[in-house]
């Protein structure tokens, strides 16, 4: 995968496979520490512990339609090749975390992407599912909750095409507010 927004698309994708109504992304640019960490949590099925290891293998998968499952193992080796690393903290019943970190300033790192449109993409085309971004940079912080969004809206659902491109915008502008852009 090009860029690491796009492994945030497929481990969200994988909260929602696993019957998740809650999605927290949470994403951590802190320079003085060289240092990016993306982390998606969920409160979908989970999984044992020996799942959750098997999920470092590239031909393990749970879906039956096709035969390998390359979404994590890639993710992880995106990160390792950066100088950081890759963790799955999960519990039956209760969710999953998935959790990666960078060296921010490593050649080898992909480049971060579009976050905002990766977001409002897996929130507008799931409105019944609860998201929450954190987007933290060198400290700052901004939050964008779908449920608050939604109260606001009233009858007019987030996945309507007016609101998505306000949303991906309203979001965007708040993450460039922190970085100063």
């Amino acid at each position: 995968m090009n860029d690491l927004s796009l492994h945030i698309i497929d481990i969200i994708q994988n909260s929602l496979s696993a019957g998740a109504g809650f999605i927290r992304l949470t994403v951590e640019e802190n320079l003085p520490q060289d240092r990016l960490i993306i982390e998606i949590e969920d409160n979908g099925r989970g999984m044992s512990r020996e799942t959750a290891k098997k999920l470092e293998d590239p031909f393990y998968t749970t879906r039956t339609t096709r035969r390998v499952g390359m979404g994590i193992p890639l993710f992880k080796q995106s990160a390792m090749q950066s100088g950081g690393d890759l963790s799955i903290a999960s519990e039956e019943g209760v969710g999953t975390t998935v959790k990666a970190w960078f060296v921010h300033s490593n050649i080898d790192r992909p480049p971060l992407g579009d976050v905002a449109n990766s977001f409002v993409l897996m929130a507008s085309a799931n409105p019944e599912v609860h998201f929450v971004l954190i987007y933290i940079f060198n400290g700052e912080k901004y939050v964008f909750d779908s449920q608050e969004v939604a109260e606001v809206l009233g009858d007019i659902s987030i996945s309507d095409v007016r609101v998505i491109r306000m949303v991906e915008e309203m979001i965007r502008e708040n993450i460039n507010g922190l970085k100063g852009i």
